[in-house]
């Protein structure tokens, strides 16, 4: 889908338009989802639209199309998408990345996965197709998607003009720094396990 008719979309609807857009976006229609959010922080910075509602609607977008591919998950299971996902651009491939990330990362890929593009729209789908209970599937789901609204919503307010140049940039290295998130997690809870083990000794 064309990122100018997204613009003009959150642009002339306002909250509505960012919030179809961030459904549609996680549920795996190709939207830049961080571009789109970062535009609507520009806006934010131009007075059209309130900061704290922004924050709101998009979050509240970026769950309602986790909960949906989740369901889908749950629902339809892996055969049946790997039978027909292709045609909503579902494709087998996709779906094993997703599970090599959960492979290496475990329950935090659905956190991180928000900030990984080609990961975040399939993690909720093989949290569903894995039969996670719902209210352990949020537990995980709403940090991820918490930050990532505050993460770049915020920087287009902060950013103002230079929102699109910056934001292009970044996208770029987002898959690195969620490994590197992923990896100090992990180190973290290690180490923190390892200390708690001794002390108990």
């Amino acid at each position: 889908m064309n990122q100018e008719f997204v613009f003009h979309w959150i642009a002339h609807y306002g909250y509505i338009g960012l919030f179809t857009a961030q459904v549609l976006g996680i549920v795996g229609i190709p939207l830049p989802d961080e571009l789109l959010m970062t535009f609507a922080g520009f806006l934010v910075s131009k007075g059209e639209l309130r900061y704290w509602v922004t924050l709101l609607v998009a979050f509240l977008g970026s769950i309602v199309g986790m909960s949906f591919s989740y369901l889908v998950g749950h629902r339809f299971g892996l055969p049946l998408l790997e039978k027909h996902g292709r045609k909503i651009s579902i494709t087998p491939e996709k779906l094993e990345k997703a599970e090599q990330w959960f492979r290496r990362f475990g329950k935090l890929t659905v956190t991180l996965g928000y900030f990984i593009p080609g990961v975040r729209h399939f993690t909720a789908l093989s949290a569903g197709i894995s039969k996670w209970p719902y209210p352990a599937f949020l537990l995980y789901a709403f940090p991820g998607g918490l930050l990532w609204v505050l993460t770049f919503v915020t920087l287009g307010v902060f950013l103002q003009d230079h929102w699109l140049t910056f934001s292009k940039a970044l996208h770029k290295y987002l898959w690195l720094a969620a490994i590197l998130a992923a990896t100090a997690a992990i180190i973290g809870w290690r180490i923190r396990r390892f200390v708690c083990k001794q002390k108990a000794r």
